[in-house]
């Protein structure tokens, strides 16, 4: 790789030893990928309160450890393992809520913002078109490459923590211009409107394009922040999937043309109304029993619409005594639904408004959940890896009737051709 005399001192051990081991674990990345540079970044986002306590092991060969340095950049902490406020519902222990506290206390010190989300954008995190990121998290990196045009591959907690520490990333991939190109076009034929629709094209997309580039074609209706959130989180369960393009709505294309630059796609897809029962199925596959014992809303975690809407939803209703309401949302769009008065109304009807985590991530379900309920297909997916879980997927309305009655009852509504 080809580094710059900075890179060559950091790499020799002049920043010290911590920065020292950063450089070298990004030079082996990038030799490992083809990378011919390092990038510099200054917006980096990892789960390092859940993945390194109070000390780096960069392992590389053999364990070492080493006191973690101060933080010269933006460095974002993403969701972590509890909720510091209701770390006892999701089943923590107090040893484990200490430990958290700790790490917490530790990577602040270090200069780490504790935005505590899977969504940084929705907290401030909002990079440029054209910003050169490292960010873990797949449907936050998906989100900021194709809606806001950033470049980030889907990077791993440890190339996010050595990226923190020196700065730099392997230029490779998703940060190249001709590695943005689109490679499979997605004809859209039929109406994509609710948050539930951009899911189900998202996840029917993930389920045929296993490594590329989908670009959008005939959407009618230019989506708002959460639709397209919904759209890269279930767009994200392909692991080959990091960046996506909607000519004239995204932020780097305004034609097919400019899409593919010029070439033809490696496949022409086609998302229309029978594809889409055809997911909103897969998606409920796994689902039999109508009794919910807990509805799950906010993965990726809940924009301040999204909370209004619920509250309006929930309005003069109490959650089932057979059911349970929970709802994720960032630390900062907390206190907003604070002050708007959307967290007395969820917990007013039975419900919990959390920040911070979500089970996926946290790995924690009540012991006495064995059917769950939730508008997100990301969710939907990844709850089946969490505990002997049944999980049914559906619209908000329908998950909020769920959490009222205690029964599923969602169905997917007929959309226009």
């Amino acid at each position: 790789m080809k580094l710059t005399d900075a890179e060559k001192a950091m790499l020799a051990g002049d920043a010290g030893k911590v920065r020292q081991k950063a450089m070298e674990l990004l030079v082996r990345y990038g030799e490992a990928v083809g990378a011919e540079k390092l990038v510099a970044t200054n917006n980096v986002c990892g789960e390092w309160t859940a993945i390194w306590p109070l000390v780096c092991e960069f392992g590389l060969d053999g364990p070492e450890t080493l006191a973690l340095p101060a933080v010269r950049l933006l460095a974002c902490q993403l969701a972590t393992s509890l909720d510091s406020e209701y770390w006892q519902l999701q089943g923590a222990t107090q040893a484990q809520y200490e430990a958290h506290a700790d790490r917490e206390v530790l990577n602040v010190s270090a200069g780490i913002q504790r935005l505590c989300t899977c969504a940084p954008y929705l907290a401030s995190n909002v990079p440029v078109k054209g910003e050169h990121c490292a960010w873990a998290g797949s449907a936050a990196a998906v989100y900021i490459n194709s809606v806001l045009g950033a470049r980030t591959n889907r990077e791993s907690d440890k190339s996010t923590l050595a990226a923190m520490l020196a700065g730099r990333i392997p230029c490779w991939g998703l940060h190249l211009p001709e590695k943005r190109l689109g490679t499979h076009l997605v004809n859209v034929v039929c109406a994509v409107e609710s948050a539930l629709d951009w899911g189900l094209l998202g996840f029917y997309t993930a389920q045929l394009v296993a490594a590329g580039i989908p670009v959008f074609n005939g959407i009618r209706q230019s989506p708002n922040l959460v639709r397209l959130k919904h759209l890269s989180a279930a767009a994200s369960l392909s692991d080959g999937i990091g960046l996506f393009h909607i000519p004239g709505i995204t932020a780097e294309v305004c034609s097919l043309d400019d899409a593919f630059g010029g070439g033809e796609p490696l496949d022409v897809l086609r998302f229309g109304r029978v594809e889409r029962m055809l997911a909103y199925d897969m998606l409920n596959a796994g689902a039999e029993d109508s009794n919910v014992d807990l509805v799950i809303l906010g993965c990726p975690h809940c924009a301040l619409e999204e909370l209004g809407e619920i509250c309006r939803l929930l309005a003069g209703k109490k959650i089932s005594s057979n059911a349970g309401l929970w709802i994720f949302t960032p630390r900062a769009v907390k206190s907003m639904a604070d002050h708007n008065g959307y967290t007395c109304i969820i917990s007013g009807a039975g419900g919990v408004l959390m920040s911070d985590t979500c089970p996926v991530q946290g790995r924690f379900m009540p012991r006495s959940a064995k059917v769950a309920a939730t508008n997100s297909a990301k969710q939907a997916k990844c709850l089946s890896g969490v505990g002997d879980v049944q999980c049914w997927f559906g619209s908000t309305a329908d998950c909020i009737a769920a959490a009222v009655t205690g029964y599923w009852r969602g169905g997917l509504n007929p959309v226009v051709k």
